[in-house]
């Protein structure tokens, strides 16, 4: 016993280092609660953690095009079925539900491992590891001062926030390897389905490859055993969870994982399709960082069959072993909304970015003698409007630079129904020069051409026969405006684009009148002749009317078809880099060749099961240049009917045979009969009566007919021009 009941220094080191210890406790305490103070739930994400990619889709807004930017889709909790997220919790964080956010343990053993300068290592629960991956102001940097602000925030989020959020924040955040931010996107990474129909494999699977992204992104060998070794401890987890029965666990298989491939690949036309979208995006105010993260939903105007009929008529109409410095362009505008449905950008995307539909721009040829017709029709003149068709011309603005016509012919004083049919340069040149240039640049603007394409050309006496160069795009365009009765809508690839909330833009083209609808009327008219028997008669659809026109510039440097029904403008055109003749097979190209072919094929497709719509009735021009002699001065040919006015227009009865009913052979009594039956014949078979002359316009006639429309009104020989007129080609 220790005199005078005195405390040994064994005493007093105990009660010094409880005093110390009990300092360093409420220091810690004083910390801690200074840094919970200052240490709040940040107000904004980082930017990487929610964004999300752009989709883009055909034009039925379902089929996938392409994806631009992360590739993550971020999905509620809800669609993620419950074996996927019990995987993802015994493989992860087994007390999720019970813990206060972080793991003690996990957490000093990290902190532990940082001050004595080892490996970090794991530990974090889902908490933390969301709340270190999802706000803002937290770095992945290797620091004590960054845990404890972590678990700081973690402690915080857990007593504000639901746990179910938390996970779905987690399962929408956490990066699954194969470039797939997001549960949604790895299930279609590694399983090519939505992530509401993973299987208990597979949802293991992707939990298992929460620890080790780069190594089981594509296992194999050593790599692949050790994904299945993972993949089972998973699997085993969720029984000691409580979320499978080991009867179930041991029927449960290592799933079959699709081969890994480019999340953005392109395939054929894509990378054209998807270059058009990022363009006009950009032109209507989306930034790269909108699409690249923003989640939007963009709903292109293309036809996904419109587009494999456009590659299609291209590649199977061009013979094998074209020259590969001839490009083809093609596009398909829609009239009613200006919408761009199908195009053909090239044969290569990543060996030519450079788009043969929007991007080249060759010179029109004589497609463009369209707008020139429409000019001079808007502007008072009409389709009996004489011009001289004489080769050459000689224009006195250019004196030394004499115009001429395809093979110098000659054609004399022609309306402009014939020179349209038969493509005639000097026809046109002499309408440019009546009509005048400065009304022919409006009305090619007016059908959507750029002025400043238009502007280096605007005083030349040539530009009716098109030495403006336009693309692909913009004369289908110009030529949809024909077809939607003279009202022009911009085109455009995008209908409709959505944004991460749901908002949803539509972009409408809206219509405005380039031209008059008898001005459209007439021009229509008299592009059908051009297809029904002129320089464009490879064009023909053999169901349906069809108007276009051919274009073929000097020396054939480019070469084009463009046409329209009343459904749906086209336009096709080859060219070469070089600015060289377009030579195929060692013949050199025009517009009535390869274009038209091309245009025809795809014309096919695109019509097949639509209904056959009438183009509307021209005015009566004035000028028959059949020469009928059928008592009245104008119109096209008759129909069998013979009124002597306008076509289909049936005569008054009665008729040849007594009756009050047309049939066909029949011809009224009155003006306009232009042979059409002998008044013998029941208008049924090809017997009906002998030879006669043809009427003049005072009666029954004496003709041939046979009823069937056999009687040829081209022909010279009066024998011959005998019998019901057809509805033939003018000009």
């Amino acid at each position: 016993m220790r005199e005078g009941g005195k405390r040994g220094p064994g005493r007093r080191f105990l009660r010094l280092a409880l005093i110390a210890f009990g300092v360093v406790v409420v220091l810690s305490v004083g910390v801690l609660g200074v840094v919970w103070a200052m240490t709040p739930i940040p107000d904004s994400t980082q930017p990487k953690a929610t964004a999300q990619g752009s989709v883009i889709y055909y034009r039925d807004g379902k089929t996938v095009l392409a994806k631009q930017g992360v590739n993550r889709r971020s999905v509620p909790l809800s669609e993620v079925p419950e074996s996927v997220r019990n995987a993802v919790i015994a493989a992860e964080n087994r007390s999720f539900y019970d813990d206060k956010g972080v793991s003690l343990k996990g957490t000093f053993r990290a902190m532990w491992s940082t001050v004595t300068g080892r490996q970090l290592q794991g530990g974090s629960t889902i908490t933390q590891q969301m709340v270190r991956n999802y706000y803002s102001g937290l770095s992945q940097e290797r620091s004590i001062v960054r845990k404890l602000k972590e678990v700081m925030i973690s402690l915080k989020v857990d007593q504000s926030k639901p746990k179910d959020w938390v996970l779905e924040q987690y399962l929408n955040t956490i990066y699954f390897g194969r470039g797939a931010d997001g549960v949604q996107a790895a299930a279609q990474a590694y399983f090519g389905k939505d992530v509401g129909k993973l299987d208990v494999a597979e949802g293991a699977y992707l939990a298992a490859v929460i620890q080790q992204p780069s190594r089981f992104a594509d296992p194999h060998g050593a790599d692949l055993d050790a994904a299945r070794t993972r993949w089972r401890s998973v699997v085993d987890g969720m029984v000691q969870i409580g979320a499978l029965t080991p009867q179930q666990a041991a029927a449960t298989t290592f799933p079959t994982l699709k081969k890994p491939r480019p999340v953005f690949s392109l395939k054929g036309q894509q990378g054209y399709m998807l270059d058009q979208v990022a363009a006009e995006l950009k032109r209507r105010g989306y930034t790269d960082e909108a699409v690249n993260q923003g989640g939007l939903k963009i709903v292109s105007t293309f036809d996904k069959n419109l587009m494999a009929a456009a590659e299609r008529a291209v590649t199977s109409v061009m013979p094998d072993g074209s020259a590969k410095k001839v490009h083809t362009g093609l596009a398909a505008v829609d009239p009613g909304t200006g919408e761009v449905v199908a195009f053909y950008g090239g044969r290569d995307y990543d060996a030519n970015k450079f788009d043969n539909s929007f991007s080249a721009k060759v010179q029109a040829g004589s497609t463009f003698k369209a707008y020139t017709l429409a000019a001079a029709l808007e502007n008072g003149l009409g389709l009996g409007t004489r011009v001289n068709g004489n080769s050459p011309m000689t224009v006195a603005s250019a004196p030394d630079h004499p115009i001429p016509n395809s093979g110098g012919t000659s054609y004399g004083q022609i309306d402009l129904v014939t020179a349209t049919r038969n493509s005639v340069n000097t026809a046109f040149v002499d309408l440019g020069q009546k009509v005048g240039l400065d009304k022919v640049v409006k009305a090619a603007r007016a059908a959507g051409i750029p002025a400043e394409q238009l502007a280096p050309h605007r005083g030349a006496a040539t530009l009716p026969l098109g030495v403006a160069s336009v693309s692909a795009v913009q004369n289908a365009s110009g030529f949809a405006t024909f077809a939607a009765g003279g009202v022009h809508r911009d085109a455009h690839v995008i209908r409709s684009v959505t944004d991460a909330t749901g908002k949803v833009t539509k972009f409408d083209a809206k219509g405005r009148r380039a031209f008059g609808e008898q001005t459209a009327a007439d021009a229509t008219y008299a592009l059908t002749q051009v297809v029904e028997g002129g320089t464009g008669s490879a064009a023909r659809l053999y169901d349906r009317p069809v108007a276009g026109k051919t274009g073929t510039t000097d020396g054939s440097v480019s070469v084009w078809f463009a046409g329209f029904t009343p459904q749906l403008a086209t336009a096709v055109d080859m060219f070469r880099d070089d600015h060289k003749p377009v030579v195929i097979n060692g013949a050199v190209q025009y517009g009535g060749s390869y274009p038209a072919q091309v245009w025809r094929a795809f014309m096919t497709e695109a019509m097949k099961g639509k209904p056959v719509k009438e183009f509307p009735e021209p005015s009566d021009y004035g000028y028959d240049p059949y020469g009928y002699d059928d008592g009245y001065p104008s119109g096209p040919p008759d129909d069998g009917y013979g009124d002597g006015g306008f076509r289909d227009t049936p005569a008054t009865p009665p008729f040849d045979d007594g009756t009050s009913s047309p049939e066909p052979g029949d011809q009224g009594t009155g003006p306009g009969n232009d042979g059409a039956g002998d008044g013998q014949g029941d208008g049924t078979s090809p017997q009906n009566g002998p030879q006669g002359r043809v009427d003049d316009g005072g009666g029954p006639g004496q003709g041939f007919g046979d009823g069937t429309g056999g009687g040829d009104p081209r022909t010279q020989d009066p024998a011959q021009r005998e019998g019901p007129a057809q509805r033939l080609p003018v000009g």
